[in-house]
Formats: structure tokens, sequence, C-alpha cells
């Protein structure tokens, strides 16, 4: 029997489209009406863009004292780019501000390029990001327009290979383990640069989190069923 006010730790598959912070306030929105309480700890260890999905572990209770140790865990990815454009996010949250040349990318160069990449790197984060910044959120200063230097930071790569290269739509698949921190937009803008061309993301999925692998992962509708709540494929104004 889980006890989600002692404490609990869930493994879910974020949805497309719905923030982190989304399906913590649906899980803890769920998890209230269920204690009959208004007031449960909930939290996550480690933020997925609304573009992005898989792997998001969630807390309660008492377990979230663990987040800030669980936020270390190694984290997997696999990633689609498409090579010879750019957008201000490094996703498609954004249009497409600049387009490069293409002609000379081949496979052979990606597979020389994408091991460069391999061990600790120095990534300056996206401007549309969660970075903090004067006490402001990155993000919330780039929708005002406003531009703010980023400093780089050091993370780790262990390990990242290509899974799948496009010649004619110039799209390239890679799987990715790294550390805390790292931020896939940001590595698939230096991927562009170091093609001497640019690069978006069109697809991000975290695969791994730890030991913790998405098909071990349970859907927020799952949660809800499993609660006798009735679920609901959208966020609801209850969830924000």
């Amino acid at each position: 029997m889980l006890d989600f006010a002692e404490g609990e730790v869930l493994a879910f598959d974020k949805p497309l489209h719905w923030t982190s912070f989304d399906l913590v306030a649906k899980v803890r929105y769920a998890l209230c009406r269920l204690l009959g309480t208004k007031k449960l700890k909930v939290g996550h260890t480690g933020t997925l863009d609304p573009l992005a999905t898989g792997v998001l572990i969630i807390c309660t209770g008492k377990k979230t004292k663990m987040i800030d140790r669980l936020q270390y865990d190694v984290k997997e990815y696999e990633a689609t780019l498409q090579l010879g454009a750019t957008t201000p996010s490094y996703d498609m949250e954004k249009e497409v501000d600049a387009t490069y040349p293409t002609a000379h990318i081949t496979r052979q160069l990606i597979d020389t390029t994408i091991p460069q990449f391999v061990g600790e790197q120095w990534q300056v984060p996206p401007m549309f990001s969660a970075v903090q910044i004067n006490g402001h959120r990155a993000y919330e200063l780039a929708r005002k327009g406003e531009s703010v230097e980023l400093k780089p930071k050091l993370l780790k790569i262990d390990e990242i290979e290509v899974l799948g290269f496009d010649a004619e739509t110039m799209q390239l698949t890679i799987r990715v383990v790294c550390s805390k921190g790292t931020y896939i937009r940001a590595l698939a803008r230096d991927i562009g640069e170091r093609l001497n061309s640019g690069a978006y993301l069109t697809a991000l999925r975290r695969t791994r989190v730890g030991d913790t692998r998405v098909e071990d992962c349970m859907t927020i509708e799952d949660f809800l069923r499993q609660l006798d709540v009735h679920p609901e494929t959208n966020r609801s104004s209850e969830a924000r």
C-alpha cells in the first residue's frame, strides 16, 4: 500500500506540451483530494521542457528530501536535430530565424564530429531556460525581448552516438548520456556550429534517469486510474 503522505518516489512519462510543473500540480491535486488534505509536499527531480517527453521522477511527502540527491542521477536522451537552421529557443517553440548551408554535411563528417562532445564540456545555457538571472528566470526575460549574457557551465557527457541521419531532410537522431544541468537544446546548437551550419531540436525524449527507464514509467492517466480519479488528457485549471 502506497503512503503518499509519508513519501513515495513516482516515475512518470511526461506528456508532450506539459510543463514539469503541470505534472507536479496534477499529481498534487489528485493526492490532496485522495488524502482529504489541502497541503502535500510534491516535487520533481529535474525539469523537462514542454516540447520534451519521457522520464520525470516525482517525490511526495518526506521523500521530497531526496530530490537534491536524485537530481544528480545520470540522464539519457534521444534527440532529433534539424540541421541547416536555427531558432531563438533552439527547439520548435520559436520559428526559424536563420538558415545555413548543408551541402558539405555528410555522414562521415557527422561521425567524426559527434565524438568530440564526449567528456567535460563548457556549455552556455539557452536564453529560453529556467536559469536564474538576478531573481528572474532567463525565459521570462527572453519572452520580454530582453537580452542578457549567460555564463557557461561545466557539464559532462558520458556517451553520445548517432542513431540515424537522413541526408535528404538533414535530420540527425542521437542518443546522449549526460550529467545534471545539460541542455540538449544547447547541445543541438553546439553540434550545428561544429558542423559549420546550424541546428535545432525537433524532438526530445528522456529515456532514463538513473536506473529508471521510460518503459517502466506510468502515464498520468495510469496514475489517476490507480487512484480511482477520473483521468484527464489535458491540463486542467485545477492542475495549475
